[in-house]
C-alpha cells in the first residue's frame, strides 16, 4: 500500500483483494464511496482526518488493560471510517461554500471491536483541538451506557492532563478551559432534553432504544449548526420495531439507492448468512473486523462452542458477536429441534390422510408446499415436501451466498423453476391432487396465510377430488 493513499483507498484495495474479508453491505458501501471519489459533486480533502488521526494515536492514552496507558492505535478499517467522516465535502448553496458531507453516520458492529474506545478517542480529538465552542452529547437509552464514552473522553482528559490545569470535569460534563468546548451525557432519564445547542452526538448501543426519543431530541438540538454530526455507533439487539430497526431499514435504502441521502453513511459490519459462521472462521471477520488484534479468538471460538448447545447463549451470540437479529431470547430453536433424519418413502403412505401447509408468494419469492404424515403407533411426524421458484430468482447474487443451489435442488426433484417472474399458484394446487393420483394421499387439512393472493390455489385445490377426506382451510 502507498503511504500517500487515502486510508479509504487502502482499505478499499485491501478488501478487493481479499486481503480484509468483508461482508456484502460493507463492500457494497465501500464501491459507493470509491466512485464518489471520481464525482464533481464531492471533494476529498483528508488533512483534517490525518490531524485527527494523529493525535489519537499520540495523545488518547487507553485506561483498560491490557492497553491501560497505550495510545490508540488504529487499524486500517478505524482510519478509512474516520478518514471517510471528515474528508468527503460537498458544496452548499445555503452556506456558499463546502461543508462536511456526511451529517448522519450508522457504524453497526459486533461487541469488543472497539468501537466504544474509538469514539472516546474521536470526542477527546474534539476537546483539545476542535474548533471551541462545542457542544457534544454522549448519549445513550440508559445513564450507564451513555457514561462509557463520556468516561473514557475523561480518562483520556485526565492522562495528559492529571492537574486539569486546561479542562476540568464535574458531575454533568467536561470542559476545555480555554476553548469553552464541552461534552455532557443525555439518557432517557435526562430531564428537558429539549433546548439544547449541540454540534456533535455520539449515540452508544441504540439497539436498546425502543423510539427514536433521545434521537430526536439531539438532531432538533443540531438545526442551528452548519456542520451537525450525529455518529450512531451500536450492535444488533432484540428489540422488534424499535429504533435501531427503522434506522437499519433506512441506512440499508440508502446503500442500495432506494433512498437518496447522501448526507447518511451506512458503515455496517454484517454477515452474509448464519450458515456461514457455522461452516467458515475466516467469515467471523464480516462482522467483527478488529478480531485477533482486540477481539480475541479463543474468545469467539468458546462463545460458538457454548452456542451450540446452550439456546439462551446462541441467540446472544448470534446477536452480539455476529449482528444477527434476534427476536426472542428464550424462542430461539437449535437445529435438534426441527431437524431429524426420518428416512422413508412415500409408498409407505399409500391410501393414508394427510395434513398440508403452504406457503404462496406473490412475485419472486419462493412458494412451497407440504404434507405431514404419520404411522400407527409411531411418534415420528413424516415431511414431504416441494418447492417452486421463478426463473428469475436463479441469479439472486444473496441466495447463491447463502447457500441456494437451485438448480441442483431441481435436478434432485426437490424444486421445481418456473418461466418468467412469478408463480402459478394452481400448479401447486396440482401438486397436492397428484399426490392423490399416484399414492392415494388425501389432504384433511391445509393451512396457508390468508393474507396473501392465493384465489387461484383455493379454486384449484377445493375442485380436485380428495375421495372420502374433507378438504377444509
Amino acid at each position: 500500500m502507498k503511504s500517500d493513499e487515502p486510508y479509504l483507498v487502502q482499505y478499499y484495495n485491501a478488501v478487493k483483494n481479499g486481503k480484509i474479508i468483508a461482508g456484502r453491505e460493507i463492500k457494497t458501501e465501500l464501491f459507493k464511496l470509491i466512485s464518489d471519489l471520481n464525482s464533481n459533486h464531492y471533494k476529498y480533502d483528508v488533512a483534517e482526518a490525518r490531524k485527527r488521526i494523529a493525535f489519537m494515536e499520540c495523545l488518547c492514552l487507553q485506561g483498560k488493560k491490557p492497553f491501560y496507558m497505550q495510545p490508540v492505535q488504529l487499524m486500517l478499517w478505524q482510519k478509512a471510517f474516520i478518514e471517510t467522516i471528515y474528508s468527503f465535502k460537498k458544496y452548499s448553496n445555503e452556506l456558499n461554500g463546502w461543508i462536511r458531507r456526511f451529517q448522519d453516520i450508522l457504524l453497526l458492529v459486533a461487541r469488543k471491536n472497539g468501537k466504544s474506545t474509538l469514539m472516546a478517542a474521536d470526542g477527546h480529538t474534539d476537546l483539545r483541538i476542535g474548533d471551541g465552542g462545542m457542544d457534544i452529547v454522549c448519549a445513550s437509552n440508559d445513564d450507564r451506557q451513555a457514561g462509557l464514552i463520556w468516561n473514557e473522553i475523561d480518562g483520556m482528559r485526565k492522562r495528559i492532563d492529571p492537574k486539569s490545569r486546561w479542562t476540568k470535569k464535574n458531575l454533568s460534563q467536561i470542559t476545555n478551559l480555554s476553548n469553552d468546548t464541552k461534552i455532557f451525557k443525555m439518557s432517557s432519564k435526562t430531564q428537558n432534553k429539549d433546548g439544547r445547542n449541540i454540534d456533535k452526538v455520539f449515540m452508544d448501543e441504540s439497539h436498546d432504544a425502543r423510539n427514536d426519543e433521545i434521537a430526536a431530541a439531539c438532531w432538533k438540538s443540531m438545526s442551528a449548526k452548519d456542520e451537525p454530526l450525529f455518529i450512531n455507533l451500536t450492535t444488533e439487539g432484540f428489540i422488534n420495531d424499535g429504533y435501531l430497526d427503522e434506522k437499519l431499514i433506512y441506512a440499508r435504502g440508502v446503500l442500495n439507492d432506494e433512498i437518496d441521502d447522501d448526507a447518511f453513511l451506512p458503515w455496517l459490519y454484517t454477515q452474509d448468512s448464519e450458515q456461514e459462521i457455522w461452516q467458515d472462521e475466516s467469515s467471523w471477520y464480516k462482522s467483527n473486523p478488529s478480531l485477533g488484534v482486540i477481539k480475541k479468538w479463543s474468545f469467539l471460538r468458546r462463545e460458538i462452542a457454548t452456542a451450540k448447545i446452550q439456546k439462551s447463549a446462541r441467540m446472544h451470540t448470534l446477536c452480539k458477536d455476529f449482528n444477527i437479529k434476534q427476536n426472542n431470547a428464550q424462542a430461539w430453536l437449535m437445529e435438534e429441534d426441527y431437524k431429524y433424519d426420518a428416512k422413508f418413502s412415500i409408498e409407505d403412505f399409500r391410501g393414508s390422510l394427510c395434513l398440508g401447509a403452504v406457503d404462496l408468494s406473490e412475485t419472486t419469492d419462493l412458494t412451497s408446499a407440504k404434507i405431514l404424515l404419520m404411522k400407527p403407533n409411531d411418534k415420528t411426524k413424516y415431511i414431504y415436501q416441494h418447492y417452486w421458484i421463478p426463473e428469475s430468482k436463479l441469479n439472486n447474487s444473496d441466495d447463491k451466498e447463502a447457500g441456494a443451489k437451485y438448480l441442483e435442488w431441481a435436478k434432485q426433484g426437490l424444486l421445481t423453476i418456473h418461466e418468467g417472474n412469478e408463480i402459478e399458484l394452481s400448479k401447486v394446487a396440482d401438486w397436492f391432487y397428484e399426490l392423490y393420483k399416484k399414492y392415494d394421499l388425501r389432504t384433511y387439512m391445509c393451512g396457508y396465510d390468508p393474507k396473501r393472493v392465493v384465489k387461484d390455489f383455493l379454486i384449484k385445490f377445493t375442485k380436485k377430488p380428495q375421495k372420502s377426506a374433507r378438504s377444509r382451510f
